[in-house]
C-alpha cells in the first residue's frame, strides 16, 4: 500500500522485455520489496548501488504507461508504507485502473489546474472533493465533467513530481479511490432490499 505522496523522482535508465531499471538516491530498498513507479506497485527483484531492477507482467503493459517509457525518462517514486509511515494522502493500492490524457494544464496564481479526459468506465467513481491518483499522485477532484475531471495541485506537488514535465496530450496512470468501487458492488449486491440502517451499519454513512 502507498499513500500517493511521492518520495523522489527517478530516471529509467533501461527499459527492456518487460523489464525497468530505474535509477534513484532513495535509500532502505531491499530485493523483493514494493515501489510505485508512476503509480504501478512493482517489485524490486534487483538493487543495485544507483537504484533498482523490476519486472513489469504483459497486464500491466497492457493497462499502463510503462511501456511507453524510454531511456531518460523520469518516473515518480514512492516505497510502500510501514506501519510507523504517516498517512498524508490517501491509501492507494498501486494497481492501476486505466489511462487517462491531460486536456490542459493552466497556471492559476501559483496553482496549477490540471484537466483530464476520461472514459466514462471510470469516471463513474470520480466524484467532486473525492480522492484519486494519477501517476502515483493523492490528489482531490476539484471538477467533474462530460468529458473527464480537473484537479488543483499546489506549487510544492508540481515541482517536486513528473507533473513539472507534464504537457497538453500527454496520457498518466490513474488509479481511482478503492471505497467507490467497494460502494458499487456492494450496492449493486443489495440494491433490491438497500436501507439506511444497511448503510449505517456498513459504515457508508
Amino acid at each position: 500500500m502507498f499513500t500517493g505522496l511521492i518520495e523522489d523522482v527517478g530516471l529509467v535508465k533501461n527499459i527492456f522485455s518487460s523489464q525497468i531499471e530505474i535509477t534513484t538516491p532513495l535509500k532502505d530498498i531491499v530485493k523483493g520489496d514494493s515501489v510505485a513507479v508512476n503509480g504501478v506497485c512493482l517489485t524490486a527483484v534487483a538493487v543495485k548501488v544507483d537504484g533498482f531492477v523490476a519486472d513489469y507482467s504483459p497486464y500491466t503493459d497492457k493497462n499502463t504507461t510503462l511501456s511507453k517509457l524510454e531511456n531518460g525518462s523520469k518516473v515518480n517514486l514512492e516505497r510502500a508504507l510501514t506501519f510507523s509511515s504517516r498517512l498524508g494522502g490517501h491509501i492507494v493500492s498501486g494497481h492501476v485502473d486505466g489511462i487517462v490524457r491531460i486536456k490542459n494544464i493552466k497556471k492559476i496564481n501559483n496553482f496549477y489546474q490540471v484537466l483530464f479526459n476520461c472514459k466514462e468506465k471510470l469516471l463513474k467513481y470520480i466524484v467532486e472533493k473525492g480522492s484519486v491518483a494519477i501517476d502515483g499522485v493523492s490528489l482531490t477532484v476539484s471538477s467533474v465533467h462530460n468529458f473527464g475531471f480537473g484537479v488543483f495541485i499546489i506549487p510544492e506537488t508540481f515541482s517536486s513530481t513528473i507533473f513539472n514535465f507534464k504537457k497538453a496530450n500527454d496520457k498518466a496512470n490513474i488509479e481511482v479511490d478503492m471505497l467507490s468501487k467497494y460502494v458499487e458492488k456492494f450496492t449493486n449486491k443489495n440494491s433490491n432490499n438497500l436501507t439506511i440502517e444497511i448503510l449505517k451499519g456498513n459504515g457508508f454513512i
